[in-house]
């Protein structure tokens, strides 16, 4: 463990696009990608959508890589892997959707596991395997997302229960957007787009705007100049007994990512308490591994931290 000074690097890109069928997710990653390299040539899509990126084919000669079910993570990642070998720059994802809950996808796999907590010990890895490839490709990659409108039952002050609508969720496991750049959410069948993640700070509290080439450009002169915008977050090493204390949700999510052992994670769950309803399942998914990393055949409650 040691100090040393910032440095100015260039980085890859990770953007992630989001929106409801119709909003204009698969068209705005290309124009993205295009702003990016110039040349159509250098970008390739990873086509889960039933061949939907060729509907664009008027724009310029890309390619297309159309994969079928079963849409499971070591899939996308041998996918990911044939773009990098290709010499592919611009690697655009439509959709990531599918890996969580597509056929053959997360939850699929989950489900024929036997659907029980115990079993996303096995499912977690897989996916997380994944993401770590999405992180550590050679290329600048665009993942696309579908949104559904997220409810929940809510206690009124009547005492009744009712159904409050939150807006719109992404369809991916929660936390995937700490991990990007930029997350731009399509909110219309305009277009329109607004960051709900910003590492570069080229777009946060900017009125609604239509993603271009410029778009691209933009993007990519942040990225070639390595500066560090101030909001950008530092990967965090967590110490034993959480010596070093987090406060966001963000930073508490990688927290849970960088515990070694139940006695820590037991310590950030308790610090933190107003993010149980929001991390629980990163707090669950975390605690099996662990559980199953010292004693694969140990059985154990689906409820709180207590064998």
């Amino acid at each position: 463990m040691q100090l040393k000074q910032s440095q100015r690097k260039k980085v890859k890109l990770r953007l992630g696009l989001s929106g409801a069928s119709g909003f204009g997710k698969t068209k705005s990653a290309l124009l993205l990608a295009y702003g990016m390299t110039q040349d159509w040539s250098k970008i390739a899509v990873i086509d889960t959508e039933n061949s939907s990126a060729s509907l664009y084919s008027d724009l310029g000669n890309y390619n297309v890589l159309d994969l079928q079910a079963p849409y499971s993570p070591e899939r996308y990642i041998q996918a990911i892997e044939l773009c990098e070998n290709s010499g592919i720059e611009v690697i655009i994802i439509d959709s990531i959707t599918h890996e969580w809950n597509g056929t053959g996808g997360c939850l699929d796999i989950h489900e024929k596991l036997g659907g029980r907590f115990q079993d996303w010990a096995n499912v977690t890895p897989r996916h997380q395997a994944f993401i770590n490839k999405i992180l550590q490709s050679t290329c600048h990659v665009i993942t696309t997302t579908r949104r559904k409108i997220d409810y929940s039952l809510d206690v009124a002050s009547n005492g009744k229960t009712q159904v409050v609508k939150h807006g719109t969720k992404e369809i991916t496991r929660d936390g995937f957007e700490y991990e990007l750049t930029i997350n731009f959410e399509l909110v219309n069948e305009n277009h329109l787009a607004k960051a709900s993640k910003d590492r570069t700070g080229l777009f946060m509290n900017r009125p609604e705007f239509i993603i271009t080439s410029e778009t691209g450009k933009m993007i990519l002169d942040w990225c070639n100049s390595g500066i560090k915008s101030e909001n950008e977050s530092i990967p965090m090493e967590i110490p034993s007994q959480i010596q070093q204390r987090v406060s966001t949700e963000e930073e508490v999510y990688k927290a849970i990512l960088g515990c070694n052992s139940i006695a820590e994670l037991l310590t950030l769950y308790k610090e933190f308490p107003q993010y149980h309803k929001t991390l629980k399942p990163d707090f669950e998914a975390r605690k099996t591994l662990l559980i199953h990393s010292t004693n694969p055949n140990n059985q154990f409650s689906r409820n709180g931290y207590e064998k």
